[in-house]
């Protein structure tokens, strides 16, 4: 039986991508006071935070067999209470061993919804031939702005454990009860979703791979900035200014805008189009941002770099969605890896190199990746995917 397709499905989903970054926001907010307390340097820091991609490298690939089997709303259901439980973890880190022992485990919960909101956003844009990835997207970094604003009003009145208990708490009840409302779409996407079959490298299709290639930098410069941006801020700004956290608010809200009007500009220009005008113009941002300009024009640079980078990974999760109907979530798992594990990677490499070259360098070195993306970004065209070799052919068949 085909599930039915409403509205209000793609209404709770998006409000799933929402609340899913609430317990991120309470992490992230908690980093400085988690630094300051197990006495660790910006080098023993950046180790102990490549627990996170850890987590989504070894764990994305079982999400997805999950996902294929199960289905997307099966996850969400179970899944958002062990993100509450684990979000927890990092702030009982008793050294830097276990911060990254917690971090494995929190990301591990991070890694499963992640997967399964991204399949379910390429089988609802399938089943209902309409672009929604985006918009999804977008919501998502909505959530991490509103969670990590909410962790900041509490502060006070809360103490940091009792934070990230209510944001990820409140925040999981309310997305277990919407997920009781999803139809599980994989029936309409797979004609046998029980038994895909467990691929190896070299039976994934090449156009999977093209489009790792576009999204890889893309994905890494998204990290770099929400980690870094206010640092590289303060290095510029005269001792004891107090605006450079403003960095991150001028590029979350770009990064938002761009993801909500991405869906728009998808349709009317096509998805490689999109992705070559937002590669130039993040392009555009990083040079604002390592040119001897005045500070006040950083601004333009982060603004420039999170509309740069807003819609190519929803744009990649789309196009590799579309590649296969069997293997749509591993596709996807597939990409996540790469592209998720990027994006929390990045973070701690910038901050090795700010030590040794200076953060200004450190950001020049995202330049000769986002030009590779901007090259590969014909790959995500319709007509490319189409026509790109899929070395798999004989592997399904069989």
């Amino acid at each position: 039986m085909t599930p039915t397709l409403s509205p209000r499905t793609v209404r709770l989903l998006m409000a799933l991508f929402f609340l899913h970054p609430f317990a991120l926001g309470g992490w992230f907010a908690q980093i400085p006071l988690v630094q300051a307390n197990l006495g660790l340097t910006n080098a023993q820091l950046a180790l102990a935070l490549l627990g996170m991609p850890v987590a989504f490298i070894t764990m994305s690939k079982l999400a997805a067999r999950v996902v294929g089997r199960c289905g997307a709303p099966f996850v969400f259901i179970t899944v958002f209470p062990l993100q509450t439980a684990t979000a927890l973890f990092p702030l009982y880190a008793l050294s830097q061993l276990t911060l990254f022992v917690a971090l494995v485990i929190f990301g591990s919960a991070v890694a499963f919804l992640s997967v399964a909101l991204n399949v379910y956003a390429g089988q609802y844009e399938k089943a209902s031939g309409t672009s929604v990835m985006n918009r999804c997207h977008g919501f998502w970094a909505l959530g991490l702005m509103v969670g990590s604003l909410l962790a900041a009003i509490l502060a006070k009145p809360l103490s940091p454990d009792l934070i990230i208990l209510v944001l990820a708490a409140s925040s999981a009840a309310v997305a277990m009860w919407f997920a009781r409302s999803l139809p599980n779409l994989k029936q309409q996407t797979s004609q046998d979703p029980q038994k895909t079959p467990r691929r190896k490298l070299r039976d994934y299709p090449n156009a999977l791979f093209l489009i790792v290639l576009f999204v890889v930098s893309v994905t890494m410069t998204e990290g770099a900035m929400t980690n870094w941006g206010a640092v590289y801020m303060a290095e510029r700004l005269p001792e004891g200014a107090t605006t450079a956290g403003l960095a991150i608010t001028v590029y979350s809200g770009s990064l938002a805008f761009g993801r909500f009007v991405g869906d728009f500009l998808k349709v009317r220009i096509g998805a490689a189009n999109l992705a070559r005008l937002t590669v130039g113009v993040a392009i555009l941002g990083i040079l604002l941002l390592v040119a001897p300009l005045p500070p006040v024009v950083a601004f333009v640079g982060f603004a420039c770099v999170g509309l740069g980078v807003s819609v190519g990974f929803p744009l990649a999760v789309s196009a590799a969605a579309a590649l296969e109907d069997a293997h749509d979530a591993d596709n996807i798992a597939f990409l996540s890896i790469i592209a998720v594990g990027s994006n929390v990677i990045a973070p701690p490499i910038i901050g090795l190199l700010a030590d040794s070259i200076g953060m200004t360098f450190a950001l020049a070195a995202l330049l000769p990746g986002l030009c590779l993306s901007l090259i590969m970004a014909r790959h995500l065209s319709s007509n490319a995917l189409r026509t790109a070799p899929v070395r798999n052919k004989q592997a399904d068949a069989a």
